[in-house]
């Protein structure tokens, strides 16, 4: 079942209460203003596990390299892949993401350009993007079919992120084109979150309220 049929069906509402880095966020589409460390490395690895109905469960997995390249450039290099029950395990594709930040100082809004360049197949799952006309019997496709249809795309974001008093408010408006030749498709994505607590323990600590955040994702 495909993110974008369940946002136009369920018009759906993601809340989230996870633990996060300070400057990471809770958020599985949307992006805000916050960029890589520059000559930092990080290595992150996202699944997520379904079982449509009457089709087979399966799990996708996106394994994600983020790059600080400059302080206002990051660059993000995903793989993608996929297990169903009852049929097979395949690599299903990679992405390469670009996002620049325009301003370097903090404003009242501030605004990053996204880019990135998509090379997947019919039968990924990783459901990662919002665009498009896609419907839940996509997912009920084999693998060995949905395989042989090649995605190249290209995907732009103009990302526009404020934080004030502790909450950060971002909003994404999203443009995809696939380079097949069909027509441009747009998608749009807001989120808000805040942490759990604005002042720092006086002791270091893992659990303590300031490493977690609340968010809120439509």
């Amino acid at each position: 079942m495909s993110n974008a049929f369940l946002l136009r069906t369920f018009a759906s509402l993601c809340l989230t209460v996870i633990g996060v880095s300070a400057s990471e966020r809770p958020y599985f589409i949307t992006y805000d203003q916050t960029m890589e460390e520059p000559g930092n490395l990080e290595i992150e690895m996202k699944g997520l596990t379904a079982s449509p109905q009457d089709g087979n469960q399966f799990l996708s997995g996106v394994t994600k390299f983020e790059y600080g390249a400059k302080g206002w450039w990051t660059t993000e290099f995903y793989l993608d892949g996929q297990t169903t029950a009852n049929q097979s395990t395949i690599f299903t594709g990679f992405r390469w993401e670009n996002r620049f930040r325009l301003l370097m100082h903090e404003h009242l809004i501030n605004p990053v350009f996204y880019v990135a360049c998509e090379d997947t197949n019919g039968a990924d799952k990783s459901l990662m993007e919002v665009v498009g006309f896609d419907s839940q019997y996509d997912g009920l496709v084999p693998n060995k079919v949905a395989s042989r249809d090649r995605q190249g795309e290209l995907e732009t974001k103009l990302i526009l992120s404020s934080n004030v008093n502790g909450w950060n408010i971002a909003e994404n408006f999203i443009a995809e084109k696939n380079l097949a030749g069909e027509p441009w498709e747009f998608g749009y994505a807001v989120a808000v979150s805040r942490p759990l607590s604005l002042m720092a323990s006086p002791e270091e600590c893992t659990l303590c309220r300031e490493n977690f955040q609340a968010g809120v994702e439509f």
